[in-house]
C-alpha cells in the first residue's frame, strides 16, 4: 500500500509542480479580476460535476466491485463489467453536456446570480464555461479507465495522466492567445483538449495491462451492473453534499467584488499540493487495499492499514498545514507576484490561503476514514454525514463572509472539512470499523507538537529572510522550505515519532528478503 501510495503521490507531486507553472503564467496574464474570475468559475462547473459523476461517487461503487470481479472471476468477467459501465456512463454523461450547453445561461444565472447584474462579466463565464464543459465527459471516462487500473495494482500511468492538464494549459497560453479573444480562451480550449489526450493516455495503458475494453451496442442491467449503480446512487447524493459546498461557494462568492474568486483560486490552488500528493494517494491506494482485506476476511489487516493511513496523512499534512500558515505571504510572493499579479492581490490571497491550510489535515484525514465505509459497500452514512456538514458550511458561510468577505468563505471550509473528519471517525470507531492503536495514540501528538516546533522555526527565519527582492526572494523561499523540511525531520525523531533505526532495520530486512 505505502509503495503504491509513494507512486500515485509521486506522479501526483509532479503535476502539482507543473501546476504551479500553470497558475504561475495564469497570475501573470490575467491577474486577478473579471477574466480572471471567468476562467475559474468556468473550469470549476466540469470540475464539480466530474467529482460527483466520475471520480468519488463512481470510484467508491466501481472499484470494489471490478476488484472482486477480478479476484474471483477472472479479467473476462471483470472486463465485461467495464464496457457496460463504460457505455452507460458514455450515454449519460453525453446527454448531461448536451443540456449542459444549451442551458448554460440559465445553469450560471442559478450558480453565480451577483454576476447578473455585471453582463460583461456573466456573458463571459457562459462562452467560457461553453467551451469547458464538455471536458466532462472525457475527464469521467478517464476516471472509469483509471479505476480499471488502480485494480489491477498499475498506479502510475492513471497518476501521471493529470500532467497533460497542466501541459496543455501551458502550451494554450502561449499558442492559442494571439487567435482567440482573451487569454482566458486559450486556457478554456487548452481544457478541451487536455481531457481528450488523458483519456487516450489511460485507455493505451488499459489495453497494454491486458485490461483493455471497448464500448458495446447495448448495455444490460445485469445484476453486477446494478449493484454498482445502486451503491453509487448514495455515493452521488454525498458527493453531490460536497459539490454543493462548492456551489454555496461559488453563490456567495459572486455577490463579492471583482478578484474575489481569482484569490480563493490562487489560494487553494497551494493548499491542493498536500492534498492532491498525499489526499489522493491516500484514498487511490487505500480503497483497493481494504476491499482485498476485507472480502478475504482479514478485518485486522484492515483496521492496521486505516491506522497506518492516518498516521502517514497526519505526518504528511499537518506540517505542511503549519507551513502554509507561517509562510503564505512570502510563498505567494515568489510564486505569483508578477505581471498583472500585484501585491495588494498577494495581500488579499495570503489570508484566504492560511484559512484553507488550517483544514488541510481534515481534507486528508477525510480520504483515509472514506474508503473504511465505501470497501464495506456502505456509501449512505457518509451522505448522511455530508449533509450535516453542508448545512454547517452555509450556516458559516452566513456568519462570516459579511466580516471576512472572501477569507470567510475558505475558513467556513476549514472548520465543516473538520466537522466531517469528525463525524467519519466518530462512527467508524462506534461500529467497530475503526480504533486508533497503540502507534496511532503514541505517534498523533508528537507529529503535531513537531509541526509546530517547525512553524517556531520558520516564522523566525521567514522575519529574516523576507522582504527580499529579485530571484533572492526564489532563493529565499529555497531555504525555508529546506530549513522547515530539516527542522520537521529533527523534531519528529527528537520526540520519538520517527525511529530512524527501526525505518532502517525494516528496509534492511525488505532487501534481504
Amino acid at each position: 500500500m505505502f509503495r503504491n501510495i509513494v507512486t500515485i503521490g509521486g506522479w501526483t507531486f509532479a503535476s502539482r509542480i507543473l501546476g504551479f507553472a500553470r497558475d504561475m503564467l495564469i497570475a501573470a496574464f490575467l491577474g486577478a479580476g473579471p477574466v480572471a474570475d471567468a476562467f475559474f468559475l468556468a473550469l470549476r462547473l466540469p470540475n464539480m460535476f466530474r467529482r460527483l459523476f466520475g471520480e468519488g461517487a463512481f470510484n467508491a461503487a466501481f472499484v470494489p466491485a471490478f476488484t472482486a470481479a477480478l479476484t474471483l472471476d477472472g479479467p473476462a468477467k471483470a472486463r465485461l463489467l467495464a464496457e457496460r459501465m463504460a457505455t452507460l456512463m458514455t450515454l449519460w454523461l453525453s446527454l448531461l453536456v448536451v443540456m449542459g450547453m444549451v442551458f448554460m445561461p440559465q445553469l450560471m444565472s442559478v450558480l453565480t446570480p451577483g454576476l447578473l447584474d455585471e453582463p460583461f462579466r456573466f456573458e463571459l463565464v457562459v462562452e467560457l464555461s461553453r467551451i469547458t464543459f464538455p471536458y466532462l465527459l472525457f475527464i469521467c471516462l478517464t476516471a472509469l479507465v483509471s479505476g480499471v487500473l488502480n485494480a489491477a495494482d498499475k498506479f502510475a500511468l492513471a497518476a501521471g495522466a493529470p500532467l497533460l492538464f497542466n501541459l496543455c494549459a501551458i502550451v494554450s497560453l502561449f499558442a492559442l492567445t494571439p487567435f482567440v479573444a482573451t487569454p482566458a480562451h486559450a486556457l478554456a480550449w487548452g481544457t478541451m483538449a487536455s481531457g481528450v489526450m488523458q483519456l487516450a493516455v489511460v485507455v493505451w495503458a488499459a489495453h497494454k495491462a491486458g485490461l483493455g475494453f471497448r464500448l458495446i451496442s447495448f448495455p444490460k442491467l445485469t445484476e453486477d451492473t446494478r449493484q454498482v449503480i445502486r451503491r453509487m446512487v448514495p455515493g452521488v447524493l454525498g458527493a453531490s453534499v460536497t459539490q454543493l459546498n462548492l456551489a454555496v461557494d461559488m453563490f456567495i462568492a459572486s455577490w463579492l467584488p471583482a478578484g474575489a474568486i481569482s484569490y480563493l483560486n490562487y489560494a487553494d490552488r497551494l493548499a491542493q499540493l498536500p492534498l492532491g500528493v498525499v489526499g489522493a494517494a491516500m484514498s487511490t491506494a487505500l480503497l483497493p487495499v481494504l476491499s482485498r482485506q476485507l472480502r478475504g476476511g482479514k478485518a485486522l489487516s484492515a483496521h492496521r492499514s486505516i491506522n497506518r493511513g492516518i498516521e502517514l496523512s497526519l505526518a504528511l499534512t499537518l506540517p505542511a498545514a503549519v507551513a502554509l500558515i507561517v509562510t503564505a505571504q512570502p510563498m505567494l510572493t515568489v510564486l505569483f507576484q508578477r505581471g498583472e499579479f500585484t501585491a495588494d492581490k498577494v495581500a488579499a490571497t495570503a489570508p484566504a490561503l492560511a484559512a484553507y491550510a488550517l483544514g488541510l489535515p481534515a481534507y486528508v484525514l477525510i480520504k483515509s476514514l472514506a474508503p473504511g465505509f465505501f470497501a464495506r459497500g456502505d456509501t449512505g452514512t457518509p451522505v448522511k454525514i455530508g449533509i450535516a456538514t453542508v448545512a454547517f458550511n452555509l450556516c458559516l458561510n452566513l456568519v462570516l463572509t459579511p466580516q471576512l468577505q472572501h477569507v470567510g468563505i475558505a475558513l467556513a471550509t476549514a472548520l465543516s472539512s473538520w466537522a466531517n473528519a469528525g463525524l467519519l471517525a466518530l462512527i467508524l470507531s462506534r461500529r467497530g470499523h475503526w480504533v486508533a492503536d497503540r502507534a496511532l495514540r503514541r505517534n498523533a501528538w508528537r507529529l503535531l507538537a513537531a509541526a509546530l516546533a517547525m512553524g517556531a522555526v520558520l516564522w523566525g527565519l521567514d522575519q529574516i529572510l523576507f522582504p527580499a527582492a529579485g530571484l533572492w526572494r526564489f532563493v529565499a523561499l529555497g531555504v525555508l522550505v529546506a530549513v522547515g523540511i530539516a527542522s520537521y525531520f529533527g523534531a519528529t525523531l527528537a520526540l520519538g515519532a520517527f525511529d530512524l533505526r527501526e525505518f532502517l532495520r525494516k528496509r534492511k530486512r525488505r532487501a534481504v528478503a
